[in-house]
């Protein structure tokens, strides 16, 4: 029997899990990760931090699993992506506090940028929109606010990172800078057409190529891990941004399969094969992962507060004492009492791109209690992603079938079942729903051999539970024409 090991570094906390080669959960660890919120729109982590908990977490699985190193055939690493760290290159130090994919403060950069006409150019070559969620405008932020950064910069002495590049450069003792490809695609400086960072919009933004790592393919071995770290030389196998990891997970390897994970944000991809394919219904266009020589894309949606929504309701409107209670309190009202709630807390995303609205509860009347509320909370989650889903459809030019879904909402049967209704299509919950380790472990697979191809793979994944559409069409319809006036009502001046 061979086994996999699965670095999970996300928004909300480190996590490491043991697969086995049939993509069995052996052993699984997990810290939280603090968040620091230093200003309004502000959400940074500490790196030290962010390695601390991972080598911690990875150890302990390995040892909750009776497992040594010699045991582990490749290690996959997946990741909170856009999330923006510099560090030096002689001490590993990094400058400044990460600066997470959250993160609002640099509208005024984009704003600059898209008043000096580069939307298109960015869209062109990145598949993106100009936004503060990627990290191209957080590294100019990052060598204007830190003393001597640009220069330094310029001098080849500091690296930038994803945070995947980060575990990289700390797994190997700083032996190696790298990224792969569906990580380079969210920073905003990487032509996916050409696969190759792009030295116009580097200089538009005035960042030093020398500051960034290089980009390999999804599934490679990148590399070896420092032997005193895990009780020996692991290889790494694979390496992905955690939506990409995610769709791969899920086995949405052929065009117009399509996935929704469900965690702090909820982002929906589809699967576009090798088009790279434009959005022009309010979508990004993004690399997927890519296990072989041939460039993947997918198209992609984001919902910046999702689950987190729900973080707010347990620390924010101490509604509740775990974010697990949610789904008693949610469904202890036969609906939201026509309350209707737009997370807006760090601005809209797709398919909406309102940088800054703010959130907002609509509908609210006498009778209104916090379970009212608690249902609306999740069913924001809902709305948000069938917007998604149907700006797809409309890319795509065919209707989407079914819809797979993970992330730990995913687990709440009355989300789901909400958001088979509202979609009037299948809802897919596998049996395995941490499909964005998973994914980082089957990329590892490949590479070491363990798996051998993609068929092997779709045919390991397996389907927990089915929701099926039980709401009317009308009404489904009518729901959500309801959620969209109360966006118009949040974003209007």
């Amino acid at each position: 029997m061979a086994f996999l090991l699965a670095l999970d570094q996300g928004t909300s906390s480190s996590r490491s899990i043991v697969f086995d080669e049939a993509g069995r959960i052996v052993a699984l660890a997990q810290r939280e990760l603090r968040q620091s919120y230093p200003q309004p729109g502000w959400v940074e982590h500490d790196p030290i931090e962010i390695w601390q908990a991972q080598l911690a977490t990875a150890q302990q699985a390995l040892a909750q699993a009776r497992l040594k190193a010699a045991d582990i055939a490749a290690l996959g690493i997946t990741n909170q992506r856009e999330t923006t760290l510099i560090w030096e290159r002689a001490s590993g130090r990094p400058i400044h506090p990460a600066i997470v994919w959250q993160d609002r403060r640099t509208e005024p950069i984009c704003e600059r940028l898209r008043d000096a006409g580069l939307a298109p150019l960015v869209a062109e070559r990145t598949g993106l929109v100009i936004d503060a969620y990627f990290s191209a405008t957080k590294i100019r932020w990052l060598l204007d606010h830190v003393a001597g950064a640009q220069q330094a910069a310029q001098r080849g002495e500091l690296a930038f990172g994803t945070i995947d590049s980060w575990l990289l450069w700390q797994l190997t003792g700083g032996r190696l800078h790298a990224t792969d490809v569906s990580n380079a695609s969210r920073t905003m400086l990487y032509d996916i057409r050409r696969g190759a960072w792009d030295q116009d919009l580097l200089a538009a933004l005035d960042v030093p190529r020398e500051l960034l790592p290089e980009v390999m393919p999804s599934c490679h071995v990148f590399g070896h891990t420092d032997a005193a770290l895990l009780g020996g030389a692991t290889a790494i196998g694979g390496v992905a941004g955690d939506q990409q990891a995610a769709l791969f997970g899920q086995a949405c390897f052929e065009a117009g399969m399509a996935k929704n994970t469900y965690g702090t944000g909820c982002f929906m991809l589809m699967h576009t094969g090798e088009r790279c394919q434009a959005s022009y219904n309010g979508l990004i266009t993004t690399a997927a992962a890519q296990p072989a020589a041939a460039r993947q894309y997918a198209l992609e949606g984001s919902v910046f507060i999702g689950g987190a929504v729900v973080q707010w309701l347990r620390d924010g409107l101490r509604a509740i004492e775990r974010s697990s209670d949610v789904e008693a309190l949610a469904a202890s009202v036969p609906d939201a009492g026509g309350v209707v709630f737009v997370p807006a807390f760090t601005g809209l995303g797709a398919p909406y791109w309102q940088p800054l609205a703010q959130g907002t509860i609509t509908g609210l009347s006498r009778g209104t209690t916090v379970a009212h509320i608690a249902r609306a909370a999740l069913e924001s989650i809902a709305f948000q992603s069938a917007a998604l889903l149907q700006a797809m459809g409309r890319d795509a030019g065919a209707p989407i079938t079914e819809l797979r879904v993970d992330g730990g909402a995913s687990a709440n049967d009355l989300l789901m079942q909400f958001q088979a209704d509202l979609l009037g299509i299948p809802v897919l919950r596998p049996a395995v729903i941490e499909t964005t380790a998973l994914g980082a472990a089957n990329l590892a697979g490949l590479a070491a051999g363990v798996h051998r191809d993609l068929g092997e793979l779709a045919s390991n994944w397996r389907v927990d539970r089915r929701f099926l559409p039980t709401m009317s069409r009308d009404r489904a319809a009518a729901l959500q024409q309801r959620w969209e006036r109360a966006v118009r009502q949040t974003i209007a001046e």
